[in-house]
């Protein structure tokens, strides 16, 4: 595990783990959660991301895949005590009916999505438990609430975390571990869409067309760092965050 930034002066009483933190939300929670005064330890499987994200904020670092029990063992050992778990690695493939549905394609979301917050989630929770205090952040999505044509596979595997989520809820009442579900609505992401549209970059910026201030990867961010600096008798069960211009999943005001 390399670490940079030395000389950086905030004090780093709390130690969270962030996933997915080569960009979008995720490198933006590591941002805002150093700049809060946390210990961060970024999760991604992009180790030449993941180096100039900690060159730029001082956080530690680990390249590895959320996917792989081998590698979840490495985050366990690198993370130490750890106060939040931020799962927030995940991700859409394709836009097939379910018809054509590409069944890799579902392996691969409900995997990443679901198994992936599931397999670190169990492997921190004896840390988050001796900590006295921990958090566990399922950032999840509004396609976790409500379905959509050619969002088959998505919505399925975001509807099974945030169940994953509500559960743990449950399990760990009475625990000092307090579950927050983010659930962000239409984020302008660099990646997203374009992963999803397989490269494609028009299709992924057709998304986003037309609809004024769609959510960036700063608004979730923000929203994440402030559940977690309520007093940790307060729980934010669920945090709701779409644009203005976002009815619902469905329905999206668009100026063109």
């Amino acid at each position: 595990m390399a670490k940079t930034n030395e000389s950086t002066t905030f004090p780093r009483d709390l130690r969270a783990v962030v996933t997915g933190a080569s960009t979008g939300i995720g490198a933006a929670t590591a941002r805002h959660l150093v700049a809060a005064g946390w210990y961060v330890l970024a999760i991604a499987r992009r180790a030449d991301r993941l180096e100039a994200l900690a060159a730029e904020i001082g956080c530690d670092l680990l390249a590895a895949d959320i996917t792989s029990e081998a590698d979840v063992a490495r985050i366990v050992e690198a993370a130490g005590e750890v106060h939040a778990l931020i799962n927030n690695a995940g991700g859409a493939r394709g836009t097939e009916t379910v018809a054509d549905a590409d069944l890799e394609k579902w392996s691969w979301m409900y995997d990443v999505n679901v198994l992936g917050t599931v397999r670190l989630t169990k492997a921190l929770l004896p840390s988050l438990r001796t900590s006295g205090r921990g958090d566990i952040v399922v950032v999840s999505s509004v396609a976790g609430q409500r379905t959509y044509a050619g969002g088959g596979g998505y919505t399925a595997a975001k509807h099974a975390e945030r169940v994953v989520a509500e559960t743990l809820r449950l399990e760990l009442n009475g625990e000092p571990i307090r579950v927050i579900e983010i659930v962000p609505g239409l984020v302008h992401t660099e990646e997203f869409s374009l992963r999803r549209l397989g490269g494609d970059q028009a299709s992924a910026d057709a998304v986003y067309a037309g609809v004024p201030n769609p959510l960036a990867a700063d608004d979730i961010a923000e929203a994440i760092s402030w559940t977690l600096s309520r007093p940790h008798h307060v729980n934010i069960d669920q945090l709701v965050i779409k644009p203005l211009a976002q009815a619902a999943i469905h329905k999206m005001h668009r100026t063109s």
